[in-house]
């Protein structure tokens, strides 16, 4: 299942709080569009390289850790601007030197000047769907939903955008002059798109763009999970993977599919239609070569029960850990800890324990997780032995995605307030609204900012000690 929907309003009292703890059906097929590719011609400017300081991917890096070191640790965290844009930004915004490259529900692209939010340039590459016009679903309207990426290769950032048909669009546009320089469907032959979601963060290596689906908020029409891939240049082929599943195992968690150094993709699964029998690859965390092939996998011994009650895998993507280790967590309150090279098959878990019910992105520094629990952040220890310790957990509300800079965990709470945590014992550094955000937003750390995507556009937060 997947879901996406507006924060509401937090009580005044979780602030109070904190201080405290301080001190259905198939649809007809949709017209296709034809691949296309705009090879315009090299960009007349140098592609810009990705620093030492840069957010390229989601979480920063292709194991989805989330952290940027040398951070200075806040008391205070003051706007240092605030960008309206022409729609929602549901994905996180990446940094580039000194830009800020943002996409919006509106199919629109941006860079913005990283210390003053000025616009750089817009380019809008298609008209967004609106949600009357799908099945079901709850954003409105449906334009580009996951978290771009940037290919300092060529210069280009990733993007898929939902447009009116429906089809999805994937487009690479020049970081520098905002010109687009491919543009291609992301739909596969036979594919219908009308039921299909674009929320899991693009991923890149090897030269190549991998784009996950999932459905619709609702879980209605005939969908199935799958990773699509292309090439940088918008040539070839699209490669893919569906899940073997006869519909639904949607691969929608935000922070999407993470990729080791040797260009393996791992990705948690959504439920499955099968609710007993053999194993469907549902309910799961899948490893998949660079060419997309099925290579290993791994579910709970419960997996019938957690597919018939809808508690599965697939609410919170793969955390790849030091030591060939990789971390999952979904709806069922179970965390699992379990072998890269191996992941077990059904039942192959290295540990199982109960962590909480995730959803999002977690982070990682070094042994210490930092899990988005419903019911409140919590940090997690792999410990001797491979042990899964439980360590501090924030109140109910900050259940963000949490991104770490520092010794500082930066993290949403349901009412739009970014707060700081003390990243060893969860105390608040300090606390800022920004406004309205999505359920899954997460935050960006680059250049002593923290960058945070609404429902209007970016907010900017400067991180004072």
């Amino acid at each position: 299942m997947t879901a996406t929907r507006p924060r509401g309003m937090a009580a005044l009292a979780l602030v109070a709080l904190l201080v405290l703890l301080a001190a259905c059906t198939r649809e007809p097929a949709a017209p296709q569009l034809p691949p296309l590719t705009l090879p315009s011609g090299p960009s007349t400017s140098a592609a810009p390289a990705a620093g030492d300081g840069d957010w390229t991917t989601y979480h920063r890096d292709n194991a989805r850790s989330g952290y940027l070191p040398g951070m200075a640790d806040p008391t205070r965290l003051p706007q240092a601007w605030s960008a309206r844009l022409d729609g929602a930004v549901y994905g996180q915004p990446l940094v580039v030197g000194d830009r800020v490259l943002v996409a919006t529900e509106a199919d629109s692209l941006y860079a913005l000047e990283l210390r003053s939010g000025r616009v750089q340039w817009r380019t809008n590459v298609g008209e967004p769907v609106p949600q009357s016009e799908l099945p079901c679903g709850n954003i409105d309207p449906l334009g580009i939903t996951g978290t771009p990426v940037y290919d300092p290769g060529t210069g280009l950032v990733f993007a898929v955008a939902e447009v009116t048909g429906p089809a999805h669009l994937l487009v690479g546009v020049d970081a520098r002059s905002g010109r687009v320089r491919v543009r291609r469907s992301a739909d596969l032959p036979g594919m219908n798109p009308r039921p299909h979601q674009q929320r899991a963060a693009l991923a890149l290596s090897q030269g190549r763009v991998y784009v996950a689906y999932g459905g619709l908020f609702g879980d209605c029409g005939d969908y199935h999970g799958r990773v699509v891939a292309s090439h940088t240049d918008g040539g070839g082929p699209l490669l893919a993977f569906q899940v073997p599943t006869s519909r639904e195992g949607g691969i929608w968690g935000a922070s999407g599919p993470a990729v080791d150094t040797r260009g393996r993709l791992y990705v948690t699964v959504g439920n499955g239609a099968a609710t007993g029998g053999e194993w469907d690859r549902s309910d799961s965390v899948l490893r998949l070569s660079p060419e997309l092939r099925l290579e290993d996998g791994f579910a709970p011994t419960r997996w019938p029960q957690d597919n018939a009650a809808d508690a599965d895998l697939g609410s919170m993507g793969p955390l790849l850990l030091p030591g060939g280790l990789v971390f999952a967590a979904g709806k069922s309150g179970l965390g699992y800890l379990l072998r890269a090279d191996h992941l077990g098959g059904v039942g192959g878990q290295l540990v199982e324990r109960p962590v909480c019910a995730a959803f999002g992105g977690a982070a990682v520094v070094g042994s210490t997780l930092y899990v988005p629990c419903t019911d409140g952040l919590r940090q997690v220890r792999v410990g001797p032995g491979a042990r899964l310790d439980l360590g501090w957990q924030a109140p109910g509300a900050v259940s963000g995605s949490p991104v770490v800079g520092g010794h500082t965990v930066y993290t949403l709470d349901s009412g739009g307030t970014l707060y700081a945590l003390d990243a060893d014992r969860g105390t608040v550094r300090a606390s800022a609204p920004v406004g309205q955000t999505s359920r899954f937003a997460s935050p960006t750390l680059a250049g002593g900012l923290v960058l945070v995507g609404t429902m209007t556009g970016v907010v900017a937060l400067a991180a004072r000690p």
